[in-house]
């Protein structure tokens, strides 16, 4: 189990002590975290966001204020979409650091709305990359997600499995991402480490996640729609872990591999000093068991309606994390109970209940 008191210490100190770490997607829920920590534990962080209205901007405002109260902190609304204001805000604060989690989330969105992914995923994605090369970054991690696997079939998840059957757009920018990001490591030489995320919840979540999205609809009477009767199975990742895990990332870049054999690739490496890695709580929970818990930190009983599993969607995601527990002593810690315990006492504040 990671202690407490270990964080700070496993987060280096860039070479030059005054170049801050970028965040990009501040204002999102994993950067929101992520920017926190960090700024807490002495950095200094440039927090950026666009403030995409893919859900309530009122949540992302909230967040931004929270983290307006941090000195270490300096705010930044630029879109990554545009490269000259992207190449600016590198050139001007020469960071060695950068940890790029703003993204179009959703699967089922891009099945009416794909061109947000396009701009978000891949033009905002190949900004940053440029930058990072023009900038002499020494690592660059980002996120990319569980959504790759597709329509794998063998649990639990791992890196090494190859992921050449997205079934969504969004798991298709993705997984381009991880290759963009590959080409680029290997071309120019920086060191760039992908990430990919299992249902993340807690506290200042998303809303259009199932945690969320349920214990509003509960809290408030309505009905919640429940996929494939609730046998559904989710490696449901609390927020805190997954900071932890991000920020002993971040202090451990790959070197480059001399003995990648390309007759026999390993698709979680290579030959550039580029890695992917798993980040999940390696222990599915039912959706059924998920909804029980929320009610039970509510004190109220679910309306449910029960629905067709959607397109896109896959009934069971489980994460192998072994490779990131032996690279940097990844081990998530919160179960899922107490998970929703502390997300539930969030809600009732935030929402004034």
């Amino acid at each position: 189990m990671m202690s407490k008191d270990h964080k700070t210490e496993e987060l280096g100190t860039p070479k030059n002590s005054s170049s801050p770490i970028i965040v990009t997607g501040a204002a999102g829920f994993i950067g929101f975290h992520v920017s926190r920590r960090l700024a807490n534990a002495g950095f200094k962080v440039i927090a950026i966001d666009c403030f995409t209205p893919y859900y309530a901007l009122e949540l992302k405002e909230a967040r931004w204020a929270e983290l307006a109260k941090i000195k270490a902190l300096q705010l930044e609304r630029i879109d990554i979409a545009d490269a000259s204001a992207i190449a600016k805000l590198f050139a001007d604060h020469k960071p060695e650091r950068v940890i790029h989690l703003a993204a179009q989330p959703g699967v089922r969105r891009a099945l009416v709305e794909p061109q947000p992914y396009i701009d978000a995923n891949i033009t905002a994605f190949l900004n940053i990359l440029e930058a990072c090369r023009h900038n002499n970054i020494q690592h660059l991690v980002y996120a990319s997600s569980s959504s790759v696997y597709g329509a794998n079939r063998k649990f639990p998840f791992s890196e090494h499995d190859n992921v050449d059957h997205p079934v969504s757009l969004y798991a298709a920018t993705k997984k381009a991402n991880e290759a963009m990001a590959h080409a680029y490591s290997h071309l120019f030489g920086f060191a760039a480490t992908g990430l990919r995320f299992f249902t993340v919840y807690g506290p200042w979540g998303r809303p259009d996640m199932a945690v969320y999205a349920f214990t509003d609809a509960i809290a408030n009477g309505r009905e919640i729609s429940v996929s494939n009767a609730g046998k559904v199975w989710r490696d449901f990742t609390y927020i805190d872990d997954i900071v932890e895990g991000i920020t002993r990332v971040l202090d451990k870049p790959t070197a480059p591999n001399p003995d990648w054999d390309a007759t026999n690739p390993d698709p979680a490496t290579g030959a550039a000093p580029h890695r992917i890695y798993n980040i999940g709580n390696d222990n599915p929970e039912e959706l059924n068991d998920l909804i029980g818990l929320i009610e039970r930190a509510l004190n109220r009983k679910a309306i449910r309606k029960d629905v067709p599993l959607p397109p896109g969607d896959v009934l069971e995601t489980r994460a192998d994390i072994s490779d990131l527990r032996n690279a940097v002593g990844f081990a998530p810690s919160t179960s899922l109970e107490k998970g929703v315990e502390q997300f539930v006492s969030w809600y009732r504040s935030y929402h004034t209940l």
